[in-house]
């Protein structure tokens, strides 16, 4: 997790925001996490002076190696980006109108406007630099948060169900290539979107029951709402409560007007949840010889 997050900036910069960065220290103070005010990089030689002593025995040195990971680093100084990213530190760089022409190399984010951020945009680009999964939303019951590589005994579980896979496509069979498929996907939707097909975890024991999510499905220029809740936790409404949660999601956070869910025909139990979140039925369609309701809804 995110334990102190270091303002490193020039002078000038820490003077010229100085109201907003009082406002972004408050906030992240608020959730728990330290905020440090850093000039130059004084304070961070120090820090790496203690590192280093911490380094004489192994023990020390994976507790420096954890400090490292629950540190952030915020700067508008190329040459201490630089130096920072070298020796392993998370660093996000700050980009404005003197230091526009700098190389930030290799940096996935960057801040243009502090002024516009908060602890939530901090905490979602941490994670995304260390890879820890984003938690998208909670209900009453449930949590949904990315899916990553520790669900997949959970997911396997529900899969093995043959009435899940009666409808839809089942996992790989070798665990491996599961593995290998999350960690893609992760890169390639979470990393690249923000979004995509999410995990469902019970409040109550952190149960894996289910996933659901927004996919894009090829051929379509409407976003998908798909959802599975494992046979344990059918009939006690789950997937609505889960389901109208995302909708909101895709429309608040998101900004979709549309949504669409495709089901295969004979699959009463879908069409029925559909039906209750607003889904108005738009034909049938046909994919790898498959027929399948179409489902659209207006999200307003």
């Amino acid at each position: 997790m995110l334990r102190k997050v270091i303002f490193n900036f020039d002078e000038d910069t820490m003077t010229r925001l100085r109201g907003p960065l009082q406002r972004l220290s408050q906030d992240i103070k608020a959730h728990g996490t330290e905020a440090v005010y850093n000039v130059c990089g004084r304070k961070i030689q120090q820090s790496e002076a203690q590192m280093a002593e911490e380094c004489q025995d192994e023990e020390k040195r994976q507790r420096g190696c954890q400090l490292n990971k629950e540190i952030l680093y915020l700067t508008d100084l190329p040459e201490e980006y630089s130096r920072l990213r070298q020796q392993g530190w998370n660093v996000l760089p700050y980009r404005y109108a003197a230091n526009r022409e700098e190389a930030f190399d290799g940096a996935e984010y960057v801040i243009e406007q502090i002024e516009d951020i908060d602890y939530e945009v901090i905490d979602m680009v941490y994670r995304r630099m260390v890879g820890l999964p984003w938690e998208i939303l909670r209900t009453k019951r449930c949590i949904v948060r990315e899916t990553i590589e520790e669900d997949v005994d959970g997911l396997y579980a529900i899969y093995a169900e043959p009435a899940i896979t009666e409808y839809m496509e089942g996992l790989y069979h070798d665990r491996d290539e599961e593995m290998a498929y999350i960690q893609d996907y992760r890169r390639r939707m979470y990393g690249f979107y923000g979004y995509g097909i999410w995990t469902i975890l019970s409040k109550q024991d952190g149960q894996v029951i289910g996933r659901a999510g927004i996919n894009w499905r090829e051929g379509f220029d409407i976003p998908e709402l798909g959802f599975m809740i494992g046979v344990p936790w059918q009939r006690k409404g789950y997937a609505y409560e889960v389901c109208s949660e995302i909708l909101n999601y895709a429309r608040d956070e998101i900004g979709f007007k549309q949504m669409q869910a495709l089901v295969r025909e004979h699959n009463e139990k879908s069409c029925a949840l559909c039906r209750k979140l607003g889904f108005v039925e738009d034909g049938i369609t046909v994919l790898e010889r498959e027929r399948y309701i179409l489902y659209r809804k207006e999200l307003v």
